[in-house]
């Protein structure tokens, strides 16, 4: 990996200060002046997540689409929640910042992957079960978001057979076979049949 850019904002100017200094110490990682537009990713550090940051984390979000790293004195799980959706990938508790953790965490972000405190990730987990439980089993749904019924039509496609044959099998007409992957394909933005199978041998149910 070469040299990571990073933008960086703060709601306080010390804070803003703090961590620049801290990532100058990464030969690895530059921090870009004035918006960082083209960075890597995004250190954002406040005292809370409130009315003011999320907005200003979501308009990041849609414009540049790169990872953010939270660094905040206090998050509950309601903020967490929020903070996901505007592509937060980390969150660092101010108290534990260090040189090391914020270069680690701008590394991981690049990467692909994700932390959070121990604390918060039974938080997270929690909210997943009730997910899990009180909306997408009532809706018939797993958490690849398809149906048992789907993911058989998938299973049947992916063995290379055609509508006809998966009716055959399905004990139903083409035209509800060719209706359940459309509607499969339009619910998850997919782009063809290929990328169904694909979908769901990266989620395992096939």
């Amino acid at each position: 990996m070469g040299t990571i850019t990073v933008a960086l904002r703060a709601t306080d100017p010390l804070s803003l200060a703090g961590l620049s200094m801290m990532l100058a110490s990464s030969p690895d990682v530059k921090v870009l002046p004035g918006d960082g537009a083209s960075a890597d990713v995004l250190v954002y550090a406040t005292d809370t997540v409130d009315g003011q940051v999320v907005p200003a984390l979501r308009r990041s979000s849609i414009e540049t689409r790169r990872p953010v790293v939270l660094v905040v004195d206090d998050i509950n799980q309601e903020q967490l929640l929020l903070a996901v959706e505007c592509r937060v990938v980390g969150v660092l508790p101010s108290s534990a910042v260090t040189s090391e953790r914020l270069a680690g965490s701008v590394r991981t972000a690049v990467g692909g992957g994700g932390f959070l405190p121990p604390g918060l990730v039974g938080d997270l987990l929690s909210h997943l079960r009730h997910l899990q439980s009180e909306v997408l089993e009532r809706s018939g749904l797993s958490a690849s978001g398809l149906t048992p019924r789907e993911v058989d039509v998938i299973r049947l496609m992916a063995e290379g057979l055609e509508t006809t044959e998966i009716g055959v099998r399905m004990h139903c007409s083409e035209r509800t076979v060719k209706s359940v992957i459309s509607k499969i394909i339009h619910r998850l933005r997919l782009r063809n049949r290929s990328h169904v199978v694909a979908y769901a041998m990266r989620f395992g149910v096939i």
